[in-house]
């Protein structure tokens, strides 16, 4: 829920375009609040919303629906967020938009991740099993098979905290994801990043690893230099 003003929010999509413009191996994505979408779109970046709803149309005052966003021009929807998830959404509620964004032709970028009781439990690869399970909706008549999807792997105790995750223990979570995707889903091909306090001090370290597609950043996109410098390092790479 950041920047404040819509200013702020359009310097810093002025800035993105003009980094990424001397890019040439980084495929970037901006993910404002619903009130800058718009100012994004509008900029040339490709954009993401941070979440939606599940119907086209109705009377969900508050909701912005999938078929409003692809009507603004936004490309991609950001679902299962870990901080909607603490805030009472379900996998099932996530299944349902997921269904909702795909029907309206955006890419998904699905997050999933265990909070620090489940990770010092032993049972993350359970708990992310579960989530995609039922938010990929595993048992419904509804399939991705032929869509594209991009998934966000981002411990929930590492969100805004510091405390990013070990990239060698990050990167057999994400074969555990791959080969869960391949096997169980059929789903192949999809990108998967990580999530967590992502700066310009780990981003190589992350990067450098297999099975690591990019980064979904936080706090750190605000700060200009720093994601400069997260941008020049992930276009070395």
């Amino acid at each position: 829920m950041n920047p404040a003003s819509k200013k702020e929010a359009g310097d810093l999509f002025v800035y993105y375009r003009q980094k990424i413009a001397a890019l040439k191996n980084v495929d970037f994505i901006v993910a404002p609040p619903f009130v800058y979408l718009k100012e994004a779109v509008e900029s040339g970046l490709k954009t993401a919303s941070q979440d939606c709803f599940y119907e086209d149309t109705g009377a969900y005052t508050g909701e912005i629906s999938p078929l409003m966003l692809k009507n603004l021009g936004v490309q991609y929807v950001i679902l299962g967020h870990s901080e909607r998830r603490k805030l009472g959404e379900t996998d099932e509620m996530i299944n349902k938009k997921l269904q909702a964004v795909v029907r309206n032709g955006l890419i998904p970028i699905l997050c999933v991740g265990e909070t620090k009781k489940e990770k010092e439990s032993g049972i993350k690869e359970e708990i992310i099993k579960g989530q995609l399970e039922k938010d990929l909706g595993l048992n419904s008549k509804f399939s991705i098979l032929n869509s594209r999807l991009i998934i966000a792997y981002e411990p929930v105790w590492a969100i805004g905290s510091g405390d990013f995750c070990d990239p060698r223990e990050a990167n057999k979570i994400h074969e555990f994801i791959r080969n869960l995707l391949n096997s169980r889903f059929q789903i192949l091909n999809s990108k998967i990043l990580y999530g967590g306090s992502v700066d310009n001090k780990n981003i190589a370290s992350f990067l450098q690893i297999k099975e690591i597609d990019g980064a979904l950043v936080g706090g750190a996109s605000l700060k200009k230099e720093e994601f400069a410098r997260i941008l020049e390092i992930a276009d070395s790479m």
